[in-house]
């Protein structure tokens, strides 16, 4: 009896490699819309996930978009 092809096991791996790929894509846009619309929750991801904050000031600085980390840290300092 001859080996069942592995072409249905291929696409359902290649479908859900997909699937995740694009959940990853799409939860890492919605943590940059958080980040980029509240400084509260700016300063969560601080004390939880430093290397994530910096991330999101390196990103922003490439764009061109620069102040965000000055700004933070001026109103953080007041508190």
């Amino acid at each position: 009896m001859p080996p069942k092809p592995l072409e249905p096991l291929a696409k359902k791996l290649m479908k859900a490699v997909i699937a995740l790929e694009l959940m990853g894509v799409l939860g890492a846009y919605g943590l940059f819309l958080m980040m980029n619309s509240s400084r509260d929750f700016r300063s969560t991801v601080k004390r939880r996930f430093p290397s994530i904050l910096e991330v999101y000031y390196k990103s922003n600085e490439w764009a061109g978009v620069y102040g965000i980390r000055e700004g933070d840290h001026e109103a953080w300092s007041q508190n």
